[in-house]
């Protein structure tokens, strides 16, 4: 368990991770590796940050048995982490005020960061605010048009949204303005990574500010079920969401999880975002992991119907997770996770997010296969209203 923690503390999860960052950011990764180990022990840290995230961003947040649905799909009973109440409407404020404090205490006056769906965006500039800090937003601009709910509330909040047309002018381009931004400003700013993502020690960082998610569900599941779930379902794009569901359940041998990447268009079109379906062991952003690229090793455009799965890389903690086969990872098709995002509002009157829509999607097909005495826990990481307008715009044309 020392050697794991060891490899885990330099930044691998098995071989996957790592530091593949130019020189002139090794310092500041330096710097906050040592600031984060340090507050990660520290009781008055942790004891402010507990109390931001009760007071202001809303935890814990409630376990929902789903009834309706679980009554129209017919076989195992679903159970939803309802992350879609937490203040911004996601799990990432969870990461984002701890970023923030984090940075605080470092002596950083700037925010930077970059957002494809708009959430985190909005998590870290709320974070800002509250904190009384500068914030700077990179978005690409295929993605401000498509989350422009969420454009405005960052810029209702003081943040800069600044666009990015370069390249797919989505959620890649923008993570690459950020890093830009962070070389030029290093001493002032700090990057505030909203996935489990880049370098080490990025992806250990947003993983344990996470991690609440699960320790909050194995509670309220025992309170509610008087057991553990069978099943544990997240939809991935960086994957922060699935492994803040997924981390405190790993040792439990007998739950099966799933993890449910953008199967976009179809796979054999190359239009979709399911990396471990299409993609290959490489670099990007820092981190070594799987990534959609062609036989050159250029990355590839992605698609998805979701913002925030619309990535050609996944977190290196889930590279690992799927090469030892503790974790499935499946996906799910834009078609059916609108359709999923159809059948939880009409059943519940929860309209969730198109990136907890594949989550939900996947797990009303496998409920239908088991019986009823099984449960099914997924994580609703988001609230849909962000996604109306596109929803709708994609229904209709699909005629769903």
């Amino acid at each position: 368990m020392k050697n794991k923690k060891e490899k885990e503390r330099k930044g691998y999860f098995g071989e996957y991770g790592g530091q593949f960052v130019p020189e002139t950011l090794m310092s500041s990764l330096q710097e906050l590796e040592k600031a984060y180990l340090k507050l990660s022990t520290d009781k008055k840290f942790q004891k402010e940050l507990s109390a931001w995230l009760a007071n202001f961003a809303g935890r814990p947040t409630p376990l929902y048995f789903a009834r309706q649905l679980t009554e129209r799909t017919g076989g195992a009973q679903i159970f939803l982490k309802r992350e879609d109440l937490t203040h911004t409407g996601a799990h990432k404020i969870n990461n984002a005020l701890g970023q923030a404090l984090l940075a605080k205490h470092m002596g950083k006056k700037r925010l930077i960061a970059e957002t494809g769906a708009g959430q985190h965006g909005v998590a870290t500039a709320t974070a800002a605010a509250a904190l009384g800090m500068e914030c700077v937003i990179y978005m690409g601009t295929i993605d401000i048009e498509r989350q422009q709910p969420n454009v405005q509330r960052m810029k209702l909040m003081g943040a800069q949204v600044i666009p990015v047309s370069a390249g797919s002018n989505t959620l890649k381009d923008a993570i690459n303005e950020a890093i830009r931004d962070w070389v030029t400003n290093i001493k002032t700013s700090h990057y505030l990574i909203g996935s489990v993502l880049g370098p080490h020690p990025y992806p250990l960082i947003v993983r344990n500010f996470q991690k609440i998610i699960g320790q909050e569900a194995r509670k309220q599941i025992k309170e509610q079920a008087n057991r553990l779930p069978d099943y544990l379902v997240a939809c991935v794009g960086g994957g922060s969401n699935s492994i803040g569901l997924f981390f405190d359940f790993l040792k439990e041998k007998k739950i099966k999880m799933v993890g449910v990447e953008a199967g976009g268009i179809s796979i054999k079109s190359g239009k979709h975002a399911a990396r471990f379906a299409g993609g290959k062991p490489g670099i990007l952003h820092g981190a070594f992991s799987y990534v959609l690229q062609d036989k050159y090793g250029q990355i590839t455009e992605t698609h998805s119907v979701s913002a925030g799965l619309d990535y050609p890389s996944i977190g290196p903690e889930h590279a690992n997770l799927y090469q030892s086969k503790r974790v499935e990872y499946t996906h799910v098709s834009d078609e059916e996770a609108l359709k999923a995002f159809m059948l939880l509002s009409e059943t519940e009157g929860i309209i969730p997010a198109l990136e907890s829509s594949h989550a939900i999607a996947y797990a009303v097909k496998l409920a239908k296969k088991l019986p009823k005495n099984k449960i099914i826990l997924v994580n609703l990481s988001g609230r849909g209203d962000k996604d109306l307008a596109q929803a709708i715009q994609h229904i209709q044309k699909m005629k769903l």
